[in-house]
């Protein structure tokens, strides 16, 4: 205590010296391993083959033995039109995994290419798992990206995996086409003489076309909020203007649904509405799955009730012919309030009367075949004929009447029609009692004296009991109310196929 204390200047100057050394030594060890990560991520490629003519892919370029999880992938690919895909699609792609293909056409042509399907690991910024197209920005997720269109003869592709999580990959279709020749999907729009967007960024306030198309015929669309109100094509009555796309958001109060109902409607007709149409949707968005229904041409669409509180109406012009356009009203009501002047199902969609009690579902959720316990038949003047639908060839008994008083068909080759769509079907293992259940209810068993005999309800409880859970699987609702079915063992009163 008391005595001075001088810093060991010498000490000191040793310490750092010591100190950066070990800092150099540890910067030098980092260093070397990240150049070896990366040299065992990429790997050393060879020069892809040529692809041979009429194919759509390239030989595939070879990786370095060092990567052992490595597909083979990649390539230069020459023909007029052509695919490519992530390893072992749809399988899901391997780890450490580098992928480049180029894509040459012939000169002055350009280059299209549509990503047709996409699953890759996601994340905002795409770090991990990516498609890349020189020079854009790469992109993931499971959201492809709209079409792209090339001012060039040349692409190249790259596909990049890292060793963590995997997905399904993705596949994409590429073709050579005229500079003039450039377009987008009909979900997509259509700037800077080949740059396609997502509707979703159409409208949306700001400029994603260099050439400010998205939000230059913006005039149209908008938010709709009242009880009740209306809106119209652009122009209307008069004809709408090219290239529109314009979209109306219904929301009113929670508790409430939306009847929609147009007026003077009268739209460029084509079979699957791709030119002009309207799209109501079922949501406050445009997703698929929450569409009502698309409609063109000039016949009046039905009145359309939403299930809740909101509603999307989305009306797209194309570069063609322009009709007058519609002009649409809505009013908001109670949920619980019925407009039905017949038989209201449970989210205010209406069936006829003579629907209800009859054995089948018509309602989604089958309300109106609750508290139904049995039918009569209506009475008619048949004769028993040979069953010459082939599906239901081979049953127990080989005759039946027509018309099906049952389901109002005329003849077998109606019942046959109707009976198309459930060979879809018959890959369920419960395909067989739903096959004879079905059978007898479309041609239903003759007696002799000219009548039909229903199937019994053990048969339908049966088939149900089976095939229930796998129709729900593939969403589905179980069609046929059994209770409806005479429950005896009598084979006069029912019969078991």
């Amino acid at each position: 205590v008391g005595r001075k204390h001088r810093p060991d200047c010498t000490f000191s100057w040793l310490c750092v010296a010591l100190m950066s050394s070990l800092l150099l030594l540890l910067l030098a060890l980092l260093l070397g391993i990240i150049i070896s990560s990366e040299y065992l991520g990429r790997g050393t490629w060879g020069r892809g083959g040529r692809q041979q003519l009429g194919t759509g892919r390239g030989e595939a370029a070879r990786p370095s033995s060092s990567l052992t999880h490595q597909q083979t992938c990649g390539g230069t690919l020459q023909g007029p039109e052509g695919s490519l895909s992530s390893p072992r699609y749809p399988a899901p792609y391997p780890p450490n995994t580098l992928c480049i293909w180029r894509i040459q056409v012939e000169d002055g042509l350009a280059i299209q290419l549509k990503i047709e399907s996409l699953s890759l690991e996601g994340t905002r910024w795409c770090l991990f798992d990516r498609v890349e197209l020189d020079p854009c920005p790469g992109f993931c997720g499971d959201v492809a990206p709209p079409t792209i269109n090339t001012n060039s003869n040349q692409l190249r592709v790259t596909f990049v995996s890292d060793n963590s999580v995997g997905a399904l990959g993705f596949t994409a279709h590429y073709r050579a086409i005229l500079p003039s020749d450039k377009s987008c999907a009909w979900d997509e729009f259509f700037c800077d003489q080949g740059l396609c967007l997502d509707l979703g960024l159409v409208c949306d306030g700001f400029h994603d076309c260099t050439d400010k198309s998205d939000e230059a015929n913006c005039k149209c669309g908008g938010s709709l909020t009242n009880l009740e109100g209306q809106f119209s094509t652009p122009s209307h009555p008069q004809p709408y203007p090219h290239q529109q796309l314009c979209i109306w958001q219904i929301a009113v109060p929670v508790g409430h649904v939306i009847d929609l109902q147009f007026h003077n409607f009268s739209l460029e007709w084509q079979e699957d509405c791709t030119f002009d149409f309207v799209e109501v949707h079922d949501s406050a968005g445009t997703d698929a799955p929450s569409l009502l229904g698309r409609f063109c041409g000039s016949q009046l669409p039905p009145v359309l009730t939403s299930s809740r509180h909101v509603m999307t109406i989305l009306f797209m012009a194309d570069e063609g012919v322009a009709e007058d356009g519609f002009f649409a009203t809505y009013h908001a009501r109670n949920a619980t309030e019925s407009r039905c002047l017949e038989f209201s199902c449970s989210n205010g969609e209406c069936q006829a009367w003579e629907s209800v009690c009859d054995g089948w579902h018509d309602c989604p959720d089958g309300g109106d075949e609750f508290n139904c316990t049995s039918v009569s038949p209506p009475s008619f003047e048949s004769s028993c004929q040979q069953i010459q639908v082939e599906m239901c060839l081979g049953l127990s008994y080989n005759t039946t009447s027509f018309p099906n008083i049952w389901l109002t068909i005329p003849d077998q080759q109606g019942a046959a029609t109707m009976l198309r769509d459930y060979k879809v079907l018959m890959g369920l293992p419960c395909y067989q009692h739903l096959h004879l259940l079905i059978c007898s209810l479309f041609v239903p068993k003759c007696t002799p004296d000219g009548g039909v005999l229903q199937p019994c309800r053990s048969v339908c409880l049966t088939a149900e009991q089976r095939c229930q859970q796998a129709l729900s699987l593939l969403s589905i609702l179980w069609p046929i109310n059994c209770n409806v079915l005479p429950d005896s063992n009598d084979p006069v009163e029912c019969f078991k196929p």
